[in-house]
């Protein structure tokens, strides 16, 4: 099948400086990364803060350009940003942030926001009539378009922003940590409102969280990133039930589980390093518990299984 998104070898390295006259410094927040998503289907990108899976989800919308490596979505070039081409993408790939309230402008009611792209990209058709229906399709009346944003509850500001990512009919969302500020019982109904909206529209999706309970229950492949490179990609299923980096195992292990464990639970020494100072070799290699000494030489390349 042909992807809808497909990544090949990308980076992207940023320039940090400390102080006003302070040493400037490399991060390389993606390292040669390569995925594929196609139409229907969901790649969950999980790993620790700083690994770069935000950084990720912004390339794989045009929104930042990789230093190496292309984009190509729908077996065509990313488009340079701020082209008329790459705005005319902008109706087929939609992004769901994290913060909603961040997300949405305060001085306005959500239906005007819900409608806002579909004036931005001139869009035929009575307007209001589609902000309702995209309220409908997410759980919320039409009383709620009314509202302003901090007039409604944490769960429905998020259905809001799904609304309008979801209102010009496209076919990439990329949702990027889009339940974490959200509490458990909320978090089920907004993971299972985007399940029931995939399978009616035949969405390709790139769900980017470090919570793996929800990335298994909505992905059906997942990369596991660390550090800016993927350590281990694979169907959801295969790659839960038996991980096979340290890093994925430690993962997998933390997940709380409703049963009794049935493998011993792994515990990571020392803290995630310094993205602007990587070790040498196999990154993981100071925090690994099967490390030995070529780790800290050779840095590994993805394999099959």
């Amino acid at each position: 099948m042909t992807a809808l998104l497909d990544m090949q070898s990308v980076a992207r390295t940023y320039v940090t400086r400390k102080g006003l006259i302070g040493q400037r410094k490399l991060v390389r927040a993606v390292d040669d990364i390569s995925l594929r998503v196609t139409a229907g289907e969901t790649l969950g990108i999980v790993g620790e803060s700083g690994s770069g899976k935000s950084t990720l989800g912004r390339m794989a919308l045009g929104l930042e350009p990789p230093d190496a490596g292309h984009v190509s979505f729908d077996g065509v070039a990313m488009p340079a940003p701020g082209t008329n081409a790459w705005r005319a993408l902008r109706r087929r790939m939609q992004m769901v942030f994290q913060d909603p309230l961040g997300a949405l402008d305060r001085r306005l009611p959500v239906l005007e926001q819900i409608i806002e792209p579909l004036v931005i990209h001139a869009a035929e058709g009575d307007h209001r009539r589609a902000g309702l229906q995209a309220l409908a399709a997410v759980g919320l009346s039409a009383e709620h378009g009314l509202r302003y944003p901090h007039e409604l509850s944490g769960g429905q500001r998020q259905r809001v922003v799904i609304a309008r990512a979801l209102i010009t009919n496209p076919e990439l969302l990329v949702c990027d940590e889009p339940v974490s500020a959200l509490d458990v019982s909320i978090q089920a109904q907004v993971v299972n409102l985007l399940i029931d909206l995939q399978r009616d529209r035949g969405l390709g999706m790139m769900f980017i969280s470090h919570d793996l309970r929800v990335v298994r229950q909505i992905s059906s492949h997942v990369a596991v990133m660390y550090l800016g490179r993927i350590v281990e990609q694979g169907p959801a299923e295969d790659l839960f039930r038996a991980p096979q980096h340290p890093y994925t195992r430690a993962l997998v292990s933390a997940a709380p589980s409703p049963g009794p464990r049935r493998t011993p639970r792994v515990i990571l020494t020392g803290e995630p390093p310094n993205p602007a100072a990587r070790p040498t070799g196999c990154a993981f290699h100071p925090r690994c518990p099967v490390a030995v000494a070529r780790c800290i030489h050779e840095t590994p390349a993805l394999a099959g299984v």
